[in-house]
């Protein structure tokens, strides 16, 4: 298989915020790896027989669920323990793995951000690939400059799918997706944007990186915990008009 290249991000804190829920919040991360590119349509190729018209354009029209079976087929792949295990759709995450996985959301916003405190890491139209360019799809990985940490369209390009979920209690089983596409403008590629969608959903400007570190706990690590997630889908009372619960 193509090489996935592995950045090796320091520790640090990172402030999430939800201008849905007007929330911000601090996580404090150990170290960790993260890819320096999307993963692409060569790679997704390669293990997921997935068709590469452009191999080294991002892989797309990848639901989260998809981007979870590649993680576990590039561990088997290396000899790694998979991060994750399946019951149906349920999928469950074995922190402690060193397997490759899906970023956590507070991950995927520390290696993006590379220090930068602002909406982008750079000028925008150095680092990104967006509606301004013109562009009617996504391009080939690393086109553009990347960030301190020597990461490449973290910002634009693609969106890129995470471990979390985006609002259980509002939208289900919908998980997170960060950093904006090819098509999008200014507002929506930036660092702090979330978006999301359900396991099985695919479109044509979402892609994924991979990252890589086991932690010693059981259902929380890098920001997200089991715990919480089942605290966010427990709301007291009748739930607003057009909210899921999670079940």
């Amino acid at each position: 298989m193509t090489d996935i290249e592995l950045a090796r991000i320091a520790g640090g804190t990172v402030t999430l915020h939800d201008a849905r829920r007007k929330a911000r919040w601090s996580v404090e991360l150990e170290p960790y790896e993260i890819g320096v590119y999307a993963v692409t349509q060569e790679q997704l190729a390669e293990l997921l027989g997935e068709p590469a018209s452009h191999p080294r354009r991002p892989a797309t029209d990848v639901s989260w669920l998809r981007a979870i079976r590649f993680c576990n087929a590039a561990s088997e792949w290396e000899g790694l323990d998979p991060a994750y295990s399946f019951d149906g759709e349920d999928v469950t995450w074995h922190v402690d793995a060193e397997g490759f996985r899906l970023p956590t959301e507070a991950e995927w916003e520390h290696a993006c951000r590379a220090g930068s405190t602002g909406p982008h890491y750079g000028l925008l139209a150095e680092v990104a690939w967006t509606g301004a360019d013109g562009v009617g799809a996504p391009q080939n990985v690393g086109g553009k400059l990347p960030n301190l940490n020597g990461l490449f369209d973290t910002l634009g390009n693609v969106w890129e799918w995470t471990w979390d979920l985006l609002d259980p209690a509002r939208y289900a089983d919908y998980r997170v997706f960060r950093g904006g596409g090819f098509a999008d403008d200014a507002w929506s590629v930036r660092a702090s944007t979330r978006r999301g969608g359900a396991p099985r959903m695919h479109h044509d400007d979402v892609g994924f990186r991979v990252a890589r570190g086991g932690f010693d706990a059981v259902d929380a690590a890098q920001g997200w915990s089991a715990a919480v997630d089942r605290d966010r889908a427990d709301i007291d009372g009748p739930l607003p008009p057009g909210w899921t619960p999670l079940r």
